[in-house]
């Protein structure tokens, strides 16, 4: 695969522009100085606790709305 196609694709195309605010978010509260473009200077920890802290609250905020829910009524 050439290296300037990305595999990563949006499931949801609407919420990139949400998704991207929450990084910028998330890098603020971790002291990430991640800007707008080209952040080459980032190291991989930098980048990837970025992503990961993402991925947690995503986490918790799913967790707390399915305790939130109604009980018992939805079986996986």
């Amino acid at each position: 695969m050439p290296s300037n196609t990305s595999s990563n694709k949006a499931v949801v195309p609407e919420a990139k522009g949400a998704l991207d605010c929450f990084k910028y978010e998330v890098a603020n509260e971790l002291g990430v100085p991640l800007t707008d473009g080209y952040n080459g200077n980032l190291t991989s920890k930098q980048n990837g606790s970025v992503g990961g802290y993402m991925v947690k609250k995503m986490i918790e905020a799913q967790e707390r709305q399915m305790s939130s829910g109604s009980q018992g009524s939805q079986q996986y």
